[in-house]
């Protein structure tokens, strides 16, 4: 038999299970295994291996490594209690990891303070199948040194439930103050062998065998979950009272109230509304008035045993064909949101879930349920606002294979005229059935404001608003909305006069954007006759149509992630001229500043090998991870100077902070123009996104031929607040006199040199914000498409001069809401 290596995930004093001062680990209820007082704080990989679960607290961790071997590290004793706060994980559950890799970090003095022991178990969990042949204990260990040595042994074929009699299910409220960890999972074990029964627990459609400690911790089970117990067997109804029984007794952690968990910072308090008015968070933005309509939608029934595991496996390759095939074919909007969802359908792992369940006896559709149910709760668990929207996107895959294998047709996206939608959530084939002629705006209970169904709104003009929460449920179908998505507002059932003070509005913000659509061709001057260019961002050919349509100059940012990002490997040079030759072909030879690949941090691509950062905003992102991989910088460059005609596309670099890379990527260009014969000078401009870019602004505008403010970067590093952290994420604005200050350094180091500089970031679509930026100095603004209009129409009633009088009292404030107020009377002083 081939013999299995793990290593010392900590560096400590090497003890066996016994010395452990807990009778679960002691006594080996979880499995056989090592544990380590640790001297050092992070906590590292014993073999090669993917991540199965993160608790939420962040102290214990499963591995599924070499042959199949699942392993539990829990850090310390009692630390489930600590809530999390000493605890920062460098993984998340799906990473494949390697032996010696950090998993998760920890403050040791802290839990020396605050936890019994810090004695830490390495667990090997599934006893059946492994056994442990060789341990060093009793010694001191370092990380990668030889810990434990396992074999495999035989496996037994698992029962088929559907053999062993009728399934007993009960529904169970969890009691346990932290939930189903590593102490209630093991005790659950314990009392299930107790009987000649095989039994389950099961939440949101997935079920882990309750003698399977990994699969167990694996469902998420928290405080106040409701939960299926299951069992068939000869013993199946007394195994299925026992265990209800201990999990109501909540196992010496019973609660009435879910225990605090110290994560954060509090948010600052919600400003309060008057009654009738709900808060919400901008998705789409817009203002809009019309009639309250719910969209509910049942779950697919589907059989829980199924004709045969070669029969179901054949209907479930059957149905994900169809549905791959309906992807993949999809064009328009939805293009690319479609082949993230084909990724997902191609994930090994939700797949292997599904066979899994299948091989026990499962129908096809009960097993894609609860495959896509368990992964989708993971991705809620990690506490990750991002990754939890990602959770939508696999419970729309749910519904729409489960259609194919049931022959259920997806639900009729049909609604009166000025039907504004409520959901409690969305998924993002029910918005792109929506018909945006009568569905004039989305509400949502859930959801989040980067997910895809936040995209597909503002793609399709919809004002949205999600995250509204319970209190949207009170709506009923009929009332009356006024839906300011801008101000985060929904109004409900508003008296006569404000409605008629809606409706007002609504008619004069209609008019200005016929008036300013119908002038969207005309050049974009101030009063005094000052030029600026107003450019469009984009991230592909259909914004490049919807730019030209709306009056754009020129695009002041292509972001070339969309052609990185969800794929297996890098676009070649070849693949990637076509895409940019195409957009720059819409522009009909209107400027391209085309930005190089800004990957690494919140935006990261799954074959660039970045190894997990403590913290990504300041690791490895931009212009950093294309000088770290120049095969994949030149690769970019090549492409770029491949477009026709010569000229039109400009390079942009993002996150610069020093000379050094732009001549790093200019000695590239310069090199690629000789070899491709190119004898004009190609435009290299920068992206102001750092303060040590504004700060040096003079000196790196001696190099740079532009240069390009990202304001939403550059706010958040001047602010050091995270803005996809929500605990701080309602500080954030750019216009905080700080940012202000940043981008008048930066427009008077570019002046020196007689460079220009513009604004892609989301200032540049912030009305407020324009008269600020054109009085900094700003000559370019390039802002997203449909806002484009409504920019020139702006700019051409604005003087300059006045302008720069109003930033100077700008700069000089106390608070961004202090500038926001200046800025409103000003534009009503002007007329604007």
């Amino acid at each position: 038999m081939t013999a299995i290596l793990l290593t010392a995930p900590l560096q400590g004093w090497a003890n066996a299970l016994d010395e452990v001062p807990d009778a679960v680990f002691a006594g080996r209820m979880l499995g056989d295994g090592v544990a380590i007082d640790p001297t050092g704080g992070t906590l590292h990989a014993p073999c090669d291996g993917e991540v199965l679960t993160l608790h939420a607290g962040g102290h214990a961790i499963t591995l599924r490594g070499e042959g199949g071997v699942e392993l539990l590290m829990h850090i310390g004793i009692d630390t489930v209690q600590l809530g999390g706060r000493d605890f920062t994980a460098r993984v998340g559950v799906g990473d494949r990891v390697e032996r010696g890799q950090p998993l998760i970090d920890f403050d040791l003095d802290a839990l020396v303070r605050g936890a019994p022991s810090l004695m830490t178990p390495l667990i090997v969990t599934n006893a059946d199948a492994f056994r442990i042949v060789r341990r060093e204990t009793d010694r001191v260990v370092g990380i990668g040194q030889l810990l434990m040595t396992v074999e495999p042994i035989a496996a037994t074929a698992p029962a088929t439930p559907s053999a062993e009699g009728e399934r007993i299910v009960r529904q169970v409220r969890v009691a346990m103050a932290h939930g189903l960890h590593a102490r209630p999972a093991a005790k659950i074990g314990d009392v299930a062998r107790g009987f000649v029964a095989t039994s389950w627990l099961g939440k949101d459609g997935a079920e882990a065998r309750t003698t399977g400690a990994v699969g167990l911790l694996g469902l998420g089970v928290q405080f106040g979950d409701t939960i299926d117990v299951i069992a068939s067997g000869p013993d199946a109804p007394e195994a299925v009272a026992a265990l209800v029984t201990l999990i109501e007794s909540g196992m010496g952690e019973r609660a009435e109230h879910a225990p605090v968990r110290i994560v954060a910072p509090p948010p600052p308090a919600p400003v309060a509304l008057p009654e009738g008015q709900l808060a919400g968070t901008l998705a789409a933005p817009g203002y809009t008035i019309g009639t309250a309509r719910w969209l509910r939608v049942a779950d697919i029934a589907v059989p829980v045993d199924g004709q045969g595991a070669a029969i179901e496996a054949a209907r479930l390759d059957s149905a994900l064909s169809a549905v791959r095939e309906t992807l993949a074919t999809t064009t328009g909007e939805g293009a690319a949101i479609r082949a993230a969802h084909i990724a997902f359908l191609d994930d090994a792992d939700l797949r292997e879930a599904a066979n899994t369940a299948i091989g026990e006896g499962r129908d096809a559709g009960h097993a894609w349920r609860a495959a896509t149910r368990a992964q989708a709760a993971t991705l809620r668990n990690l506490g990750d606002a991002r990754l939890a929207e990602r959770a939508d996107d696999l419970l729309d895959l749910e519904r729409q294979v489960l259609g194919e294998l049931t022959g259920t047709q997806a639900e009729a996206m049909t609604f009166p005229a000025g039907t504004i939608l409520l959901a409690d959530d969305l998924l993002p084939s029910q918005v792109m059935a929506i018909d945006p002629a009568n569905v004039i705006g989305l509400a949502v209970e859930r959801g989040g404001p980067t997910s895809h169904v936040a995209i597909l709104a503002a793609t399709m003009g919809l004002p949205a608003l999600v995250a509204i929460g319970a209190p949207l449920g009170t709506v009923a179908d009929g009332a009356t909305l006024i839906l300011d998505a801008d101000d985060g507002v929904l109004h409900v059932d508003p008296d006569a006069a404000t409605l008629a003070e809606a409706r007002a509005h609504a008619d004069r913000r209609t008019a200005d954007r016929d008036a300013a659509l119908a002038r969207a061709t005309e050049a974009c001057v101030t009063l005094d006759g000052v030029r600026i260019e107003a450019f469009a961002n984009l991230g592909s050919v259909d914004d490049a149509k919807a730019a030209m349509a709306n009056g754009a100059e020129g695009s002041g940012l292509l972001r070339t992630e969309f052609l990185f990002l969800d794929r297996d490997s890098a676009p070649d040079a070849a693949e990637q001229a076509a895409l940019y030759g195409a957009i720059a072909a819409e522009l009909d030879g209107r400027p391209l500043i085309v930005r190089l690949l800004d990957i690494g941090g919140d935006k990261p691509a799954p074959y660039l090998p970045i190894a997990p950062e403590e913290n990504p905003a300041l690791g490895l992102r931009g212009i950093r991870v294309a000088l770290a991989m120049p095969d994949i910088l030149e690769t970019q460059l090549r492409g770029i100077l491949s477009v026709q005609p010569v000229g039109q596309c400009r390079i942009m670099i993002p996150m610069v902070a020093s000379v050094a890379e732009i001549a790093a990527v200019r000695a590239v260009v310069d090199r690629l123009r000789v070899e491709l014969g190119i004898t004009d000078r190609v435009e290299v401009g920068i992206m102001v996104e750092t303060p040590a870019a504004a700060v040096t602004a003079a000196t790196l505008a001696v190099h740079a031929d532009f240069l390009s403010i990202g304001t939403n970067d550059l706010t958040q590093y001047a602010l050091a607040m995270d803005r996809g952290n929500p605990a701080v994420a309602s500080g954030i604005d750019g216009l905080h006199p700080a940012v202000l200050q940043l981008i008048a350094h930066t427009t008077d180091g570019a002046a020196r040199h007689r460079r220009w500089v513009g604004v892609c970031g989301g200032l540049a679509s912030d009305r407020l914000a324009i008269p600020l930026l054109v009085g900094l100095g700003i000559t370019e603004l390039s802002a997203s498409p449909r806002f484009v209009p409504e920019l020139k129409a702006l700019v051409r009633r604005l003087d300059t001069h006045r302008c720069r009088l109003l930033a100077v009292r700008a700069l000089a404030a106390a608070s961004p809401a202090e500038v926001r107020t200046m800025v409103r009377e000003f534009l009503q002083e002007q007329g604007v």
